[in-house]
């Protein structure tokens, strides 16, 4: 089981479909975003509901309407959108196996018992440092990376895709 949902990394595409030229649009509504990408549009909408609710979509009405970012790509990170489509969840839980070891017989003597679990403290400080990596990436860093990745054509092709959809609807 994956500790970062597939949600995120639909999430994260539209996301990047959002930040703009050269690789994106400023404003798609969720079902070109659904299309564009294959899924349901009740699943793209779940997950705008949740990045709406934590502030980093805004949705406008009207015939061009559909979602925007609510702030600058540089100032949206991985992390935010993990937090806002999966929650803010621990990495590891601990279930404190150390107190219950048969050799205790119930009574589990206080040097097993005091403090955080060792293994617990492993997994603390690996749940720590994942966080401090997703929150040094932002949406504009991933932008970067995939228009450097991506042939020039790329960007313009799903711009144009865009276009054409918004002045069919």
């Amino acid at each position: 089981m994956s500790h970062i949902s597939v949600g995120v990394e639909y999430g994260l595409h539209c996301l990047l479909h959002l930040s703009g030229p050269p690789t994106g649009v400023t404003v798609a509504s969720v079902r070109d975003l659904a299309d564009l990408q294959g899924v349901s549009i009740d699943y793209v909408a779940k997950l705008f509901t949740k990045l709406r609710k934590a502030g980093l979509t805004v949705a406008s009405e009207g015939k061009n309407g559909g979602f925007r970012l609510a702030k600058p790509a540089s100032e949206i990170s991985v992390l935010d959108v993990v937090h806002a489509i999966d929650g803010v969840k621990p990495l590891f839980e601990c279930r404190e196996v150390r107190v219950r070891c048969a050799v205790f017989d119930g009574n589990a003597p206080r040097w097993a018992a005091q403090g955080v679990c060792s293994i617990h403290e492993v997994m603390l400080e690996a749940e720590q440092r994942m966080h401090e990596a997703l929150a040094r990436q932002t949406l504009a860093d991933l932008s970067r990376r995939v228009d450097a990745k991506a042939p020039r054509s790329y960007g313009p092709s799903v711009v144009r895709w865009m276009e054409n959809r918004s002045g069919s609807a």
